[in-house]
């Protein structure tokens, strides 16, 4: 660790340059980059798919004062504070702990991206995007010639080692993928699905969907393998936290809060 740390200011500017986060649409309650400034300078870093009171409980225990997340504290729009989000705001002032948001930019980068990282750890080589958000492609899509249920193995055994769980909608033993697609989180819907018809992809890999993707995707032909919003997401933050770390010096932990989802 550090003897003086690095001002936050330091650490959101690269980050911010580096996701290019002012020119990425989002959600208006993604608020991307720094929601809860702090006054020291940043010694450790932790990094987890969301900011609740259990993520920024570990980020305090394990002595980080920067909490870098996927999913940041304003989802639900402008509320009071009161009740559940006091209590989750109140640790990160008592102990001068700062966070970073990063939702969307940190979907889409090509080097530190939730989808091209998930391919990668699946053993997938993206050579395409996929999956329509305004004007980007969130995710990632390739070609390959393997069983669907090799694709499935991989995905059980990644999921398992976040402490999530895959199910998979569509045919599967006896089918060959030949085109895949990767969106991670919330990846699929009706719209994903016809994206997924136009451009050919027989596989397409999400963390979840809703329960008529499963009845669509088996009509239309396509495996849905849903690997857990939270599982392929925890990728693109870890990667964040460790290049804090390339830069700047500082030591980071990653603290996991699965959800079963």
């Amino acid at each position: 660790m550090t003897a003086v740390g690095v001002p936050l200011a330091r650490i959101a500017a690269h980050l911010d340059a580096f996701l290019d986060t002012a020119r990425t649409p989002d959600y208006k309650g993604a608020a991307n980059g720094v929601q809860v400034a702090n006054r020291a300078p940043i010694v450790r870093v932790a990094a987890a798919v969301d900011c609740s009171q259990a993520t920024i409980g570990g980020a305090i225990g394990a002595g980080a004062n920067l909490l870098v997340v996927h999913h940041g504290l304003f989802w639900g729009g402008t509320q009071p504070i009161v009740g559940a989000f006091y209590e989750r705001l109140r640790p990160l002032f008592a102990h001068d702990v700062a966070v970073y948001s990063s939702h969307i930019p940190l979907d889409v980068h090509a080097e530190a991206g939730n989808n091209v990282l998930l391919a990668r750890a699946l053993g997938l080589e993206s050579s395409g995007r996929f999956g329509h958000y305004e004007t980007l492609l969130i995710g990632v899509a390739g070609t390959c010639d393997l069983p669907t249920s090799v694709i499935v193995d991989r995905a059980r055994v990644f999921a398992a080692s976040h402490g999530g769980t895959v199910r998979v909608a569509g045919a599967v033993e006896g089918r060959q993928t030949r085109r895949w697609a990767i969106c991670t989180g919330a990846g699929v819907s009706s719209a994903t699905l016809r994206e997924a018809v136009d451009g050919q992809v027989d596989t397409l890999i999400v963390g979840e969907g809703t329960h008529h993707t499963a009845v669509e995707a088996s009509e239309l032909g396509i495996a849905v393998i849903y690997a857990g919003h939270y599982v392929t997401e925890t990728l693109g933050v870890a990667a964040l936290a460790a290049r804090i770390e390339s830069v700047f010096g500082l030591p980071w932990t990653f603290v996991p809060a699965p959800t079963g989802l």
